[in-house]
């Protein structure tokens, strides 16, 4: 591999960090307080570091108290702020003492989409204490013509890393446009 080629493929892995963590970091150092001329993605596509609040539609839903659930079932629709989320169910864990979400876990069918982002996998979950977000099971992050796939993919929004594994071929793919 030329140099060239291999500082591309860290530059989008590196973009992939960004991709969850743009909203955090610049909500961190101050950057566009004010600044409302060009949206920008939240951090941890909306689910990890937004506070906002996640309009959820769904076929059903059903709420279990024993089990700090919530599960919401077919053609489920969860958004918040610029960041939706599309998949067959969604699983919502809270902390039982302060209502607060721990985890929400996208299972079938997932897509995320956040403005010119877009991430598909089998399943998405996101953990809220931890700042992480993974997709599993064909994973497929896409920022404009620049792709990665993996079997899974993990975000550390706090380390501002992401780890790519591989699938069945024990390869990550990448495509990336200069």
């Amino acid at each position: 591999m030329n140099l060239g080629k291999g500082i591309g493929i860290l530059v989008l892995i590196s973009s992939l960090s960004l991709f969850f963590i743009s909203g955090e970091a610049e909500e961190k150092r101050g950057v566009g307080k004010g600044d409302e001329k060009k949206p920008r993605a939240e951090g941890g596509f909306g689910f990890t570091t937004s506070r906002d609040p996640i309009d959820i539609t769904s076929d059903s839903v059903e709420a279990d108290q024993k089990q700090s659930t919530v599960t919401f079932k077919g053609n489920v629709v969860a958004k918040q702020g610029d960041t939706t989320l599309y998949s067959n169910t969604l699983i919502i864990i809270y902390d039982p003492d302060t209502k607060k979400l721990k985890e929400m876990i996208a299972i079938g069918n997932v897509k995320i989409v956040q403005l010119e982002r877009r991430a598909t996998s089998q399943k998405a979950t996101f953990y809220q204490d931890e700042n992480k977000a993974v997709l599993d099971g064909e994973a497929v992050v896409r920022e404009g013509e620049n792709i990665i796939r993996g079997e899974r993919v993990t975000f550390y929004v706090d380390e501002e890393r992401s780890v790519v594994e591989p699938g069945k071929g024990g390869r990550v793919s990448t495509h990336i446009t200069p």
